[in-house]
């Protein structure tokens, strides 16, 4: 079924080979972008220009989308950027549930991130928050919870994959192993053609196994 899908983050890592898959499948998407970042997207893809930060600048935008997805982060996490993953992250999700309830979504997909992890605490916190706002909506939501996304530009983990080897085999780390960029878009993908009815969430053993 073709899905008419919302997506914020559209021009960011995730968003930008997302989109194209999401097209190709046949799906109507529209990206909330900020002015002047129009060519970051796909040709068939609507664009309009607002605040992810300010659900008012598209809350009135959203219908008729059945599916939002919402992709907004700090590039780059690190312990030092823990202010903006409260300026940023948390007031990212906050306006775009607030949102999607106006808006009447049917389910939301939120590119969280595996809990717990022993490092990045309050990057952790946020999107924990993040989680159970969701929940509290009362919307349909799928969370997708890679630890990292192995891709272009992020490859310095691979570095550490004997150590990533050894949380896989370990039932209680399996969810710290890395995903590759591939297997996050088809987990996301699937997520749109196969929407929740409830909460779902897809830690990194289920984003893999999408992306086989």
């Amino acid at each position: 079924m073709q899905r008419q899908v919302f997506i914020t983050g559209g021009t960011g890592y995730i968003g930008r080979h997302l989109i194209p898959e999401l097209l190709q499948g046949g799906h109507s998407v529209t990206a909330l972008i900020r002015r002047g970042s129009e060519s970051k997207l796909a040709a068939d893809c609507r664009s309009i220009v607002g605040d992810a930060l300010n659900q008012n600048t598209f809350k009135e935008q959203i219908r008729p989308a059945d599916t939002f997805v919402h992709l907004v982060g700090v590039a780059h996490p690190s312990p030092a950027k823990a202010a903006q993953f409260r300026a940023i992250d948390l007031v990212s999700i906050r306006e775009a549930v607030a949102a999607a309830v106006i808006s009447d979504v049917r389910h939301f997909i939120y590119l969280s991130v595996a809990q717990p992890a022993p490092i990045m605490k309050e990057y952790l916190a946020v999107r924990s928050e993040g989680e159970a706002m969701i929940r509290a909506s009362g919307l349909n939501a799928t969370f997708v919870r890679p630890f990292y996304v192995l891709g272009p530009g992020h490859r310095w983990p691979y570095l550490l994959l004997p150590i990533f080897w050894f949380c896989s085999v370990l039932p209680r780390t399996r969810r710290l192993r890395p995903v590759t960029l591939n297997q996050t878009i088809r987990a996301l993908v699937d997520s749109v053609e196969y929407p929740s009815t409830a909460i779902r969430i897809l830690d990194a053993e289920k984003i893999r196994l999408a992306g086989k």
